[in-house]
């Protein structure tokens, strides 16, 4: 979105919660939403009992990190509509905002270059062994033998996992390093897939045939812990895994001991499983992924750059001043939902 829509202010000074942010301020928000009438509280919850006080009497509520879960939306009496900032909205208890009658938007399409420049960013890093090579030579060893072995890429086959916007603009990164590229997708046609180059396949044989798996997948039941020991186990010895896509898709107990018993290579996590940014107290030691020094861990900071985080701002708080002033929001999550439940 590239031009702000213009609002009729509501008079009414319909109250917007933003639950939590690490923005440093919320002035993106509030001039889009005092435009629209709004008035702006900006918290910073940590746990869901922060929320139920400012619940009952707000129009509206943004999340960043914080959960926004049955007991909250429940306690909402004027809730019109609840705002993700970002894709995934599963700490969005959305079938209870469905059922309560509240609308649930997201942000789309602001930050598929930056994802998937991070993915291939940590696959090139770990698969030259950039970080082995930096070690030793702060430590005064100049030798190549120090990343020993490093293989080369052209050739060699990466699997990826989840093959939508951001899977697709990871292929044509990876293609042009020469690589073949497989993915599974249970819900891409195999035209779209084809087009790209790519070879869909099951999930065993992108297992059992991939020298780098990169996972963008989203975090739903079926995908928590989509890899874990059984998984690790089928991978080819010496595999390379980046995920980019939801930390608890990947079990960090099965993949330290993948790892530290030497049957994969290395990997390369944007979150770990635990997601530090949603809990109130956090630290490495809970997670033993952080002894290994053949694994790169990034503060889920993937979607960054100047340009994307000040979208998702806008984005988000757009989507709530067009619901509050009567307009039609850009990126709904239960619209059909809804109209459904209203008909």
């Amino acid at each position: 979105m590239t031009e702000r829509p213009q609002f009729t202010p509501r008079t009414d000074r319909p109250k917007v919660v933003i639950t939590d942010y690490d923005f440093g301020d919320v002035s993106v928000e509030t001039e889009i939403l005092e435009a629209a009438g709004a008035e702006v509280i900006a918290l910073q919850a940590k746990h869901e009992k922060d929320l139920l006080d400012v619940a009952p009497d707000c129009a509206a509520m943004m999340n960043q990190y914080a959960r926004i879960g049955r007991e909250t939306i429940l306690r909402m009496q004027k809730c019109e509509v609840i705002a993700r900032y970002g894709v995934g909205v599963d700490i969005v208890d959305v079938d209870t905002a469905t059922e309560q009658g509240i609308l649930v938007t997201n942000v789309q399409n602001y930050c598929t270059e930056e994802v998937a420049d991070h993915a291939v960013a940590l696959w090139l890093t770990l698969a030259r062994k950039l970080p082995d090579y930096d070690r030793a030579t702060h430590a005064g060893v100049w030798q190549w033998q120090s990343g020993q072995p490093v293989y080369r890429l052209r050739g060699r086959t990466m699997g990826i996992v989840s093959l939508g916007k951001i899977g697709q603009a990871i292929v044509s990164r990876a293609q042009a390093f020469g690589v073949d590229v497989i993915a599974y997708d249970p819900y891409l046609a195999a035209e779209v897939a084809a087009e790209l180059g790519v070879e869909l396949v099951s999930k065993a044989d992108l297992l059992a045939r991939s020298d780098y798996i990169l996972m963008q997948a989203p975090m739903t039941p079926d995908t928590h812990h989509f890899l874990s020991d059984a998984e690790f186990a089928a991978m080819k010895p010496g595999a390379i895994l980046v995920n980019t896509g939801r930390g608890p898709t990947v079990d960090n107990k099965a993949l330290y001991r993948a790892l530290s018993e030497g049957h994969l290579a290395a990997a390369g996590l944007d979150d770990p499983e635990e997601e530090p940014a949603k809990r109130a107290n956090w630290t490495p030691d809970d997670n033993p992924i952080f002894t290994l020094p053949n694994v790169l861990v990034t503060p889920h900071a993937a979607y960054y750059s100047e340009e994307s985080i000040r979208a998702a701002r806008v984005t988000a708080a757009t989507q709530v001043a067009k619901v509050l002033t009567g307009q039609k929001p850009d990126y709904t999550v239960n619209a059909e939902a809804l109209a459904v439940s209203t008909t």
